[in-house]
């Protein structure tokens, strides 16, 4: 495994432990900050319910990729308006946060793992999303998983308060 990749289930690691921190308090009210790049704008349990349900889909996406073993890019991948993605969201916007860390935590064990063994080859495996175009896997896995986790933790930050990382 590379320090690239050290580092990302790092970032992993700190993500889960930033959102475990939020989970154990109260659900706080209020909208968050649009997305990056976007205007969505969310309850807490919104984005619990999204935090649930996107590292094992894009996992999913990430062996499809891999599992091509194809010398062109893999078309995987989603848009914001997907049905299952918003479905999800709204299915499990209720659900207590402790419950729903708890898959957060399923997933982000099961994709450490998966990281953990992959051969270099599998690295450099070519996806073509439908907006953000060719990527490699070690850039799908820090883009729409590792960022993204740190993305929502930053959104929960600033519902708490100020929006400095709970600690």
């Amino acid at each position: 495994m590379t320090a690239s990749v050290d580092a990302l289930v790092a970032r992993l690691a700190n993500a889960e432990r930033r959102l475990a921190d939020h989970a154990g308090g109260p659900v706080p009210a209020g909208l968050t900050e649009p997305d990056i790049g976007g205007d969505e704008r969310w309850e807490a349990g919104q984005v619990w319910a999204h935090l649930a349900e996107f590292p094992n889909y894009w996992l999913g996406q990430i062996r499809q990729v891999i599992d091509a073993a194809s010398a062109e890019p893999v078309a995987f991948g989603r848009v914001k308006t997907d049905p299952g993605r918003i479905e999800a969201i709204e299915r499990d916007r209720h659900t207590d946060p402790p419950a729903l860390l708890e898959r957060v935590r399923s997933s982000l064990a099961e994709l450490s793992n998966a990281a953990r063994a992959w051969e270099a080859s599998a690295w450099r495996s070519r996806g073509a999303h439908p907006t953000r175009g060719e990527m490699t896997v070690e850039r799908i896995l820090e883009e729409f998983i590792v960022s993204h986790l740190e993305e929502h933790a930053d959104q929960l930050d600033g519902l708490v308060g100020d929006g400095t990382p709970v600690t």
